[in-house]
């Protein structure tokens, strides 16, 4: 296990995961610049690829949040910044929910805006998961994140209102949860009537909304691990 792990106490040991991790690792080659997103199964795939290439592997990481910044680099692993002057040649980050034709649902940890910037990236993008993150409709287990600006941000909701009526504010205790660009969040229940594919395009026009969890036609591939150990490959077409 990784130091930071271990410290920070936010990894726990998931055969699923783990089996999903290491079939990722399979993709990846010394000299590559990968795009990592963020959540346990980013975390279990830096595992991985210690495992796998051993410490300081002759790969360079371009990360999606602060914390698997801290976790990469504790593994020893080059992090680059993601300036613009290269392609990643593969991005790979876990989802909440998985549906039949590859339409991801994510932003549970709230680097939403960040992991999708780090998927349109890269050359190709693919997703570890486990079993229980196959769904058969968007929205049905995880309320769909909605990163918003902070300012005028009650307006921002009134006006989601018509599509997303239950989109309650992320605190965290008494305070309100800000991403790593300092913007609010807004989980939303998907109602089961909406189609989550016309949502995504209506919430791309919505002034205030920085950007939102559903993630279409971005995916190539989802490595889905199962409690045996194996993996199931979804992809896309």
């Amino acid at each position: 296990m990784l130091p930071s792990m271990a410290v920070s106490g936010a990894y726990e040991f998931s055969p699923e995961r783990a089996a999903a991790a290491e079939a990722a690792t399979q993709l990846l080659e010394p000299g590559m610049t990968v795009g990592l997103g963020s959540g346990r199964a980013v975390w279990s795939v830096v595992e991985a690829i210690v495992a796998r290439l051993g410490p300081r592997p002759r790969i360079r990481v371009a990360v999606a949040s602060e914390a698997t910044y801290a976790i990469v680099h504790a593994a020893g692993i080059t992090v680059v910044p993601l300036d613009g002057s290269f392609e990643l040649d593969i991005a790979i980050d876990g989802a909440d929910e998985v549906d039949p034709r590859l339409g991801l649902l994510k932003g549970g940890g709230g680097a939403l805006l960040r992991e999708k910037i780090v998927a349109y990236a890269a050359r190709r993008f693919v997703v570890v998961a486990e079993q229980a993150k196959l769904v058969d409709r968007l929205g049905s287990s995880f309320r769909l994140p909605v990163e918003v600006v902070r300012f005028g941000w009650r307006d921002t909701r009134r006006r989601l209102a018509d599509r997303l009526p239950d989109a309650p504010r992320r605190d965290i205790g008494d305070e309100p949860y800000m991403t790593d660009e300092g913007h609010y969040i807004l989980d939303c229940t998907i109602p089961e009537e909406a189609d989550a594919r016309e949502l995504a395009e209506h919430l791309d026009h919505v002034p205030g909304v920085v950007e939102h969890g559903l993630f279409f036609g971005i995916a190539e591939r989802a490595l889905i691990g199962r409690p045996d150990g194996e993996v199931d490959v979804v992809e896309a077409g």
